[in-house]
């Protein structure tokens, strides 16, 4: 294949991508006529990005007030020992399922670098809540976690590349 045949597929991929990060639930047939595409190339691409995990799943971005919901991060830091034991709790999600057992709902878990190893976005419906997991998280992983810090996300201005409809609201919190 042509090198330019390559490099035009790689750009249409990444309009696409772009166009899906902004809306999701766009219709295929919206999408091929933005970028003057047929629906057969949109679908094809969307297809390809599918099954190279390029893309790995589609969310709703909720407004975690209007549910009675509160936001939070969880920073981590890791001892130095290493994580062979932790690493299989890990990947089997247990913490995961510790967190819906106390209606934690976790949003994103991440590997860090910088001055803290591991964050959580997490849902709860209070401050309880999180600390309980907060002390569950300590409890499951005390032989590799050092230090950990909760904060609460208060307002969110802009949530998965989507600003906030209610971005007006800034204004009575600050």
């Amino acid at each position: 294949m042509a090198r330019r045949s390559i490099q035009q597929m790689k750009e249409d991929e990444n309009k696409i991508i772009n166009e899906l990060q902004r809306n999701a639930r766009g219709s295929i047939d919206n999408i091929a006529a933005k970028f003057k595409f047929s629906r057969q190339k949109v679908w094809r691409i969307i297809k390809r990005l599918e099954e190279t995990k390029k893309i790995w799943g589609y969310s709703a971005i909720i407004d975690e007030g209007e549910l009675n919901k509160k936001r939070f991060i969880i920073l981590a830091k890791r001892r130095a020992e290493p994580l062979d034991e932790a690493l299989s709790k890990i990947i089997d999600q247990t913490l995961h399922g510790l967190g819906e057992d106390i209606g934690v709902n976790i949003e994103c878990s991440s590997f860090l670098h910088g001055e803290y190893d591991w964050m959580f976005i997490i849902t709860a419906d209070d401050i309880k809540a999180a600390k309980k997991f907060c002390n569950l998280f300590t409890t499951e992983y005390n032989k590799w976690i050092s230090d950990i810090h909760l904060i609460e996300d208060i307002f969110s201005v802009k949530k998965c590349g989507i600003i906030n409809p209610n971005i007006d609201n800034l204004r009575e919190i600050i």
